[in-house]
């Protein structure tokens, strides 16, 4: 079995072998649709204005690592972690050498002793989710969602290619079970079906319904 056959890279490539467009024009879930999060979560900054695409033109790019290893906390949240490191993507995409600074520091995070298991599954999480949210730029290249722009270079470095993200967030699942309604929710965007109706059902059943998880699965 390839480490990415549940990635949303294959399912869409499926969607186009069946002529199916939904998946490919919805965009990958990962990249293209921002999260709700709590309103004073602390986010990398951002342009005003609606769409997936927003970054703020005044960034420095050069202090990437550092302020999204800041923003991934022990206290963050899960989906504030998930908007981050959308965002964080986004700005990694216009130097490669940045996007491959930043997943190996998150790796290296999970290469030391944690806390406790919360914080253990935070590492998994992280690492996991960010890889495979790489990967999902890609899939808007290889599809021409952003008409005009130069074919793209894999963020993934060749040496970390073999890490299989959904796999690592289901470790943080089984280290964290107090964090299933968001763990699901995340599981969910990074899967083809039927596994991804299995993780936003388990995501629903588990999320309070007035809850950010119950708002971002109905948005």
């Amino acid at each position: 079995m390839m480490p990415f056959d549940r990635s949303f890279r294959l399912a869409a490539a499926l969607a186009a072998a069946l002529g199916l467009a939904s998946v490919a024009s919805a965009g990958p879930p990962l990249i293209c649709h921002p999260f709700v999060t709590d309103a004073g979560a602390p986010l990398l900054p951002w342009a005003e204005g609606r769409g997936w695409r927003l970054p703020d033109a005044s960034y420095d790019v050069s202090g990437l690592v550092a302020d999204t290893l800041e923003l991934l906390s022990p206290s963050a949240p899960i989906l504030a972690r998930m908007e981050n490191m959308r965002r964080a993507t986004i700005y990694a995409e216009a130097d490669p050498n940045v996007a491959g600074a930043l997943l190996h520091a998150v790796l290296e995070r999970t290469e030391t002793a944690p806390l406790d298991s919360r914080a253990a599954a935070l590492e998994w999480f992280d690492l996991g989710y960010l890889v495979e949210t790489y990967r999902q730029l890609g899939v808007v290249y290889e599809y021409d969602m952003l008409p005009g722009r130069e074919r793209f270079v894999s963020l993934v470095p060749a040496e970390l290619a073999q890490l299989d993200g959904y796999e690592l967030v289901q470790k943080a699942l089984a280290l964290a079970p107090e964090a299933e309604a968001e763990l699901q929710y995340a599981s969910s965007l990074m899967t083809r079906q039927p596994l991804t109706d299995v993780h936003r059902t388990r995501a629903a059943a588990a999320a309070a319904p007035d809850s950010l998880v119950a708002l971002n699965l109905a948005r």
